[in-house]
């Protein structure tokens, strides 16, 4: 039931209905107690719901594996980051929303983690600078994720704007020692592996084509 619940209130986001009680009850067959039973109360739910987000966000992280190519292996879970976004933009939303408590802080900040051991693994490598903090650049990898991707989940950019992706994080790579030519082929590499665009997508205009 909790789950059932759960992804009622994802539901209701995505059709952009009012998540209630009431409505998040309908059609299930039990009461409204439900929710207090499971969550305690929509505080509660919505905690549960912003946790749900991470949950699969770290569950699409565990499944990249590691290759010979660290540096690639950052850029695929930064894909995988995009996906996940992309596939869930009204969880993805709530993810970041500080009105609302997270169940289980930890396993949010898992999720950052392995970002950190990629480019830990990348320094060990030779790829990125001795002194180059794994949670700095993992953060940073993680703001220019987030910076694109919430143009395009829930904003009003297509999703070929995702492109950008390959030079900001190339960029972002060799301020860190990677050697210019190697890290664009690994970023490319990594994303031309992904579902995500990679060159943008128009009409001969060059009005991009919609989402």
């Amino acid at each position: 039931m909790r789950t059932l619940l759960i992804e009622r209130a994802a539901h209701l986001l995505r059709v952009r209905e009012p998540v209630t009680l009431r409505s998040l009850v309908a059609g299930t067959g039990v009461s409204t107690m439900a929710v207090y039973t499971h969550f305690g109360g929509m505080d509660g739910m919505w905690a549960a719901l912003r946790q749900e987000g991470f949950t699969r966000l770290a569950r699409r992280f565990a499944a990249v594996p590691a290759s010979e190519d660290p540096v690639a292996d950052l850029t695929v879970l930064i894909t995988a980051y995009l996906g996940n976004a992309l596939d869930h933009p009204d969880l993805y939303r709530v993810m970041f929303d500080a009105n609302f408590e997270l169940e289980d802080l930890a396993a949010a900040d898992a999720t950052l983690e392995y970002l950190v051991q990629a480019v830990h693994r990348s320094r060990r490598a030779g790829r990125f600078d001795a002194d180059t903090g794994g949670l700095e650049l993992a953060t940073q990898s993680w703001a220019v994720a987030h910076g694109l991707v919430s143009l395009v989940a829930n904003g009003p950019l297509p999703t070929t704007t995702l492109a950008g992706g390959v030079p900001l994080l190339t960029a972002l790579f060799v301020s860190r020692g990677d050697d210019p030519e190697r890290c664009e082929r690994s970023v490319r590499g990594a994303w031309l592996r992904s579902p995500l665009p990679v060159e943008p997508v128009g009409d001969q205009a060059g009005r991009p084509d919609s989402v």
